[in-house]
């Protein structure tokens, strides 16, 4: 029979008739025979299976070996005995040198029939052994596939205990030489299908076996980073790394980062080769892992590595955006590489020739991916401008291909720059290791105490929060002959830039000390600050001016620039007025005077003044957890500024509180007209601290800021020894003196004055008395009657008709507390948020706009607690209770951003069309040469220093408690800092000797 089915395959009959005689030698099979036919079939279908020259043959030979198989198992298992298939598989079948290719195919057909054979057993040891010999010759992805192949439906034929570990390395191994030598998109898909089916046995066996999965990887490592090899292992590696469980990344990068016995070329090659991987089609996870290993590198301050692979890589990381099947991964890389890479521009300036080309593509290809794609690029763009900016020439460009595509407001910008950068990464000895301590997961940067020079720290990230002063600031051109103001832009500047988590203002110190400051010695922050900002105002005022791109841009009308040209910065920032008024009291004449200031200084009542009692022009408010209406007799307001604001004293007869909405002069000799309740008023008087007086009157821990301010605007009577010189009686005669506001300030700064001078002890004091700060203020301030009826007519500016005056609304800014009993010695330190506009900068209906505490009022925005180098996250809640909580620890000076208004208008106008306009302020280019260098200097010095621990804890005794599982491990994180993996030292606790 087999000599017929010989000559019928071999004849030259077509193959419709060739199909129906083998058929029917087929059906012939199916019947009983003798062994020796068997034999002989089984011989010639292995013959046609094995070297059949069409595709025609070797299905007959199937078919046959099929039907043997199944019809005549005992001839068939005694055919397909071990000691042919290891002839087979290490002879191989055939003429010499054309040795067939389909033995493993042969193998796993033939393997069926014999699975429940006694033989099976046999069969299986010796191809376990085989197919681990085969993957160390290094097969050719096509014949590595079809052993997989076979494993994957044979599992018994998996090798074994250390065996399995081998042969899981060399199979990475052979996928580390496997190439595509087609271009062709059918090989190539036939290439990624067998590369899949190789790296998918890996994951079958990882699944049975988690054993096996850390020395895989450290074989994959070794090949990576390994820099004897003339050829690039393949990019096929990548479909090796994304069966590894995402659980254990955590461990493998840490331990991976912190071996020793890893030299700086091998991780850079290894990284670099990672980085190639994100061109695999197919891979998951990739990503994931390269970002991983970035972010360890950058943990234990690696910088020289990263650096090195970024300027290497990004540009070919950015390339692959054109690609939509691997756009995502590389994608997600890109922006770790840019993000991270904050103290240069070099890396982001590589991309900008190609980055027009990509948008145009992306938006052409007009696909969710490419849509997606280009939002995230834009956005990531956007950062970039932010981070470094100061080349329109460069960015112009790219501005133009994304003008179109949404822009991410500052909030995002800097939560992304301040997430992702080198120095924000965590390192586990980072407590141990103070100097290699990270940069403050808000963002902000600390300054160094220099030696008591905590006053002029918590002064300096006041004014730095000040967000408009600070753009301001930052917006000087170089040669502005301005000393000071040119250090101070660059101690901003590097406040916005630096990597460091704090950096030295002594340069900036040594220009702006007082010089009757003495050195090494607390000094009151309040004086620092008025000193600055006068010397900053005197600089700028004697012709050492200051460019602006808000005066000299186009958008400026000549009305605004008119109006604020002859004012300094400090002056439109700081600057407000006050309309000084004295009253004789006989002839009634009145005197008037106006006057600038920076600061309002806020002095506390004497304790036998009733505080509660004080009246002002028009009541101080405060918003904030407890909200305080206005006046609802408000229209009752007279125009004249001669109001009862202060209390009479209690030999006046007039002890009891008057309500700060009572308003209306009281002529000389006229009495007042008290509140009366149950007589409680005279008793209060005799004792102001008594029980009911202090019912009648708020307790002294409740004063709150609008308290004092109301204080300081009340009428003052002048007196005894302070008689005034009225020009019109020609003598001294009693006056009273009242304060108006005229001009309130962009920046509300309030001194509480609690430091006094007690005559009984000859020293200063400090007043610890508690005071409730809002965080919105109303302010008084008096307006021309034609602008107060305008106001009025056009829309609710808290202007109050017929007062004279108008409100304006003022949000809490920064907080600078001083903690301690002596303005001599004690602490300073400030809480601070960036307060910005919360009414959008839209066009206000009747061209008036709408007033800003008509919206609901945002108690959201982040506080932050500024203490020398340490800079944290804070809340108002602790702003407020910080005295309650630390008696000591007082507020001494605060920061108020005035709200756009009718007055502020104008101001804020112009500041929102220079923000729009040029958005982050442009730094001089020396500048950000100074800061990119500092940076690269800083992140040198870190990476010294974290190789000086390393090389310390290297030479410490080892502990037998240095290894832990990596599953215990997880659990434990005591195994964590100097006594795990992660202090390397070689040896089989490193990274080398299969321990992760």
């Amino acid at each position: 029979m087999d000599k017929i089915l010989e000559a019928v395959v071999m004849s030259s009959y077509p193959n419709n008739v060739k199909q129906g005689l083998v058929r029917r030698v087929i059906e012939a099979a199916k019947q009983p025979m003798d062994s020796e036919q068997c034999w002989s079939m089984l011989e010639l279908s292995t013959k046609l299976y094995l070297t059949g020259d069409t595709k025609y043959k070797r299905e007959i030979g199937k078919e046959v070996l099929e039907v043997y198989g199944h019809y005549h198992p005992e001839e068939f298992e005694e055919f397909f005995n071990v000691r042919f298939l290891l002839s087979l598989l290490q002879e191989g079948y055939g003429p010499l040198g054309k040795r067939s290719h389909y033995v493993l195919d042969y193998i796993q057909l033939g393997l069926q029939f014999v699975l429940d054979s006694p033989s099976a057993n046999s069969i299986f040891s010796l191809l376990r052994i085989e197919v681990l010999r085969k993957v160390c010759e290094r097969p050719s992805p096509k014949q590595c596939a079809k052993i997989c192949k076979l494993l994957a439906q044979h599992p018994q034929c998996i090798p074994t205990g250390k065996h399995q570990l081998l042969f899981c390395q060399q199979l990475i191994r052979c996928i580390g030489h496997f190439q595509c030598v087609s271009e062709g998109e059918e090989e190539i898909m036939e290439f990624l299908e067998q590369v899949n089916k190789v790296s998918g046995l890996l994951q079958r066996i990882w699944r049975t076996q988690t054993s096996a999965i850390l020395p895989s990887l450290k074989e994959l490592f070794t090949i990576i980073s390994s820099t004897e090899e003339q050829e690039a292992p393949s990019n096929a590696l990548a479909s090796v790394v994304q069966f590894v469980p995402l659980e254990l990344m955590d461990g493998v990068i840490r331990n991976l980062t912190n071996d020793d016995s890893i030299t700086d070329v091998q991780m850079m090659m290894a990284i670099g080769r990672m980085i190639d991987w994100v061109s695999w089609p197919l891979g998951k996870n990739i990503d994931k892992w390269i970002i991983a290993l970035l972010k360890g590198l950058a943990a234990v301050k690696k910088f020289s590595i990263l650096i090195e692979v970024t300027l290497s890589k990004i540009e070919k990381v950015f390339s692959k955006l054109l690609y939509p099947i691997v756009r995502e991964g590389a994608l997600s890389v890109l922006q770790y590489m840019l993000l991270s890479f904050q103290h240069s521009h070099e890396a982001f300036h590589l991309l900008l020739p190609h980055i027009p080309r990509l948008v145009a593509s992306l938006k052409k290809e007009d696909s969710n991916s490419a849509t997606s794609s280009l939002e995230q690029l834009a956005e990531l763009i956007h950062c970039m401008f932010f981070r470094f900016s100061g080349f329109p020439d460069l960015y112009e460009p790219v501005l133009e291909a994304v003008k179109t595509l949404p822009i991410p407001n500052e909030d995002r910008i800097k939560h992304l720059l301040g997430q992702n950068a080198w120095t924000s990464q965590k390192n586990e000895l980072a407590s141990f290791y103070p100097r290699l301590a990270s940069k403050s997961e808000t963002g902000k940067i600390g300054l160094i105490n220099l030696g008591n020079t905590c006053y002029m720290n918590s002064i300096l990230q006041s004014l730095f929060m000040a967000s408009d002063f600070r753009h301001s600031v930052l917006n000087l051109t170089e040669g502005n002959s301005q000393p000071l103001m040119t250090k101070l832009q660059w101690l901003f500047a590097f406040l916005e830039h630096s990597q460091r988590p704090a950096i030295s203002p002594e340069s900036f110190l040594s220009a702006s000390w007082p010089p009757w400051f003495t050195p090494g010695a607390q000094q009151d922050c309040s004086e620092y600050l008025k000193y600055l900002l006068d010397r900053l105002h005197e600089e700028e005022k004697t012709g050492k001016r200051i460019y602006q791109k808000l005066k000299e841009s186009s958008l400026m009308s000549q009305a605004v620039e008119h109006h604020y040209l002859n004012k300094t910065l400090i002056e439109k920032m700081f600057g407000g007025k006050m309309m000084t008024k004295i009253r004789c009291l006989k002839c009634l004449n009145v005197s008037s005077r106006e006057e600038a200031f920076t600061d309002l200084s806020l002095a506390f009542p004497p304790s036998d003044r009733n505080v509660c009692g004080t009246t002002s022009i028009l009541p101080v408010e405060e918003i904030g957890p407890q909200f305080i209406e206005p006046p609802e007799n408000a229209g009752q307001l007279m125009g004249s500024p001669w109001i009862q604001r202060r209390a009479p004293m209690a030999s006046e007869n007039a002890a009891s509180s008057a309500s700060v909405e009572t308003l209306g002069f009281q002529e000389p000799g006229e009495a007042a007209n008290p509140i009366r309740g149950n007589d409680a008023g005279v008793d209060a008087a005799k004792d102001p601290l008594s029980t009911f007086g202090e019912q009648a009157c708020a307790p002294k821990d409740s004063r709150s800021v609008p308290d004092l301010i109301n204080y300081f605007l009340s009428p003052e009577r002048l007196t005894a020894e302070n008689k005034y010189h009225c020009e019109k009686c020609a003598s001294l005669q009693d006056a009273e003196k009242v304060a108006e506001l005229t001009e309130g300030p962009h920046y509300l700064i309030l001194t509480l004055l609690r430091f006094s001078f007690d005559p009984r002890t000859m020293k200063r004091k400090k007043i610890l008395d508690n005071v409730s700060i809002p965080v919105v203020l109303k302010l008084p301030i008096l307006v021309a009657p034609e602008e107060t009826e305008d106001v009025c007519r056009r829309g609710k500016d808290g202007a109050v008709p017929g007062s004279g005056f108008m409100t304006v609304v003022y949000d809490l800014c920064s907080v600078v507390v001083h903690s301690g009993v002596s303005s001599e010695s004690g602490h300073y330190y400030c809480y601070s948020r960036e307060c910005t506009d919360t009414v959008p900068h839209g066009q206000p209906r009747d061209g008036v706009p709408k007033p800003a505490f008509d919206k609901q009022l945002d108690f959201e925005i982040q506080w932050y607690l500024f203490n020398d180098t340490r800079v944290s996250f804070s809340s108002f809640e602790s702003v407020s209770n910080v005295t309650s909580f630390f008696p000591k620890d007082t507020a001494y000076v605060l920061f108020y951003r005035q709200r756009p208004g009718r007055q502020s208008c104008l101001l804020h106008q112009a500041l929102a069309e220079a923000g729009r306009l040029h958005g982050e302020p442009s730094l001089h280019k020396d500048l950000m040469e100074a800061i990119s260098k500092d940076n690269i200097l800083f992140l040198q010095e870190q990476e010294k220093e974290a190789r000086n621990r390393a090389a310390y804890i290297c030479a410490l005794p080892k502990s037998p408690l240095w290894w832990r599982d990596l599953d215990r491990d997880k659990d434990d994180d005591s195994s964590s800092g100097g006594c795990s993996p992660a202090a390397g030292g070689g040896g089989s606790g490193s990274f080398h000797g299969l321990v992760f």
